[in-house]
């Protein structure tokens, strides 16, 4: 018999927002996907195996859409024809609001960790943090910057899609190998973490 007050299980597209990104990341808008697999395969083959400079190619982009540009408008006005159709190019208010706010969330976040690690001297907060870095300088030697964006990409059109059609079984996959990690990680903190000294805080007085 089932448990009445189990947690209802969330569909993947409303766990991605239920929005147009949800849409392209499970390939309901198959155009918008097609278009995002294409673009970055491109980008990604143009600056990784073709070797092209970013800056460079940027700058010739943009000197080539600034030159049509300036002829489009110069040949619509002795035609008499429409100007090109170029949106108000202004940044909104409410997205610099918006901006802000996520940099500020960020900021403090980041400036917790480090007050967790420096002021509170939590060493299982220290471990995590240290493994995480360690984990991520270990993959950026391995793979170019663009490389790794490139297999985020894939990673984000393809994931989605296989947990979607098969959720049930990846979630009972990720219970099992949830728990034994738990598992391991009890072992580790009773047999090593506890036994570690750890100063205490009247040793170091702080400053108001």
């Amino acid at each position: 018999m089932a448990d009445s007050n189990a947690t209802p299980r969330v569909s993947v597209h409303q766990a991605l927002g239920g929005g147009t990104v949800a849409d392209v990341l499970l390939w309901r808008e198959w155009c918008s996907g097609v278009v995002m697999l294409t673009s970055s395969t491109m980008v990604w083959y143009l600056f990784e195996r073709a070797g092209y400079n970013f800056l460079s190619f940027m700058a010739n982009v943009l000197s080539l859409l600034v030159a049509i540009l300036f002829f489009w408008a110069k040949s619509a006005s002795l035609l008499n024809r429409s100007l090109p159709p170029l949106p108000n190019l202004e940044i909104s208010e409410n997205t610099v609001v918006i901006i802000t706010d996520e940099l500020h969330q960020w900021i403090n976040h980041t400036l917790s960790v480090a007050h967790n690690i420096a002021i509170e001297r939590d060493l299982k907060f220290f471990l995590k943090v240290a493994v995480s870095l360690w984990l991520v300088s270990y993959i950026g030697s391995l793979l170019e910057f663009l490389t790794l964006v490139y297999i985020g990409v894939i990673l984000s059109l393809s994931v989605p899609v296989v947990y979607d059609k098969y959720q049930h079984f990846i979630d009972e996959k990720l219970c099992v190998t949830r728990r034994f990690i738990q598992t391991q990680y009890r072992k580790i903190d009773d047999m090593v973490l506890r036994k570690l000294p750890l100063p205490s805080n009247g040793g170091y007085p702080l400053h108001s």
